[in-house]
């Protein structure tokens, strides 16, 4: 656990090393290395990569076959219908709403306030697409 605070210390303490995108890097390093471990069931995950069992060593170690449960067609289409209703319905109010969570954001002021205004007004995917215009898309850095 020293050795991290001694890496940090080699790269000029915390602001040094934010500049050299280190604490990035490790996060990224790290995340990975969790989801190879993850992947490979070197690290079991009930739930995930790990399933219950009996204790019968006879049991097959591969999870059953479940069928899957999806939603009908009907149910889908009201889902799009309801979200295109509500686009329809606040047409004139989603462009200002979404102009200023991008100046809350651009600004670094409270986007959590001005979230509560614009999901009123702006659907998820309008909303990602106006944050996205001010911060980028996350692109993992080789």
């Amino acid at each position: 656990m020293l050795a991290e605070f001694d890496r940090l210390t080699e790269r000029g303490g915390v602001l040094g090393a934010m500049e050299l995108q280190y604490q990035r890097s490790r996060i990224q390093e790290e995340s990975l290395d969790y989801e190879e471990k993850k992947m490979s069931g070197a690290l079991p995950i009930m739930g995930v990569n790990t399933f219950f069992r009996n204790n019968d060593p006879r049991q097959s170690a591969t999870p059953p076959s479940l069928p899957l449960s999806r939603a009908p067609d009907e149910q889908k289409q009201a889902q799009i219908d309801s979200l295109r209703d509500f686009q329809r319905r606040h047409a004139k109010e989603a462009p200002a709403a979404l102009s200023r969570l991008q100046q809350t954001a651009r600004a670094g002021g409270n986007l959590f306030e001005e979230l509560l205004e614009t999901v009123q007004h702006a659907s998820l995917g309008q909303i990602t697409a106006a944050l996205s215009e001010v911060g980028g898309k996350y692109r993992r850095s080789m």
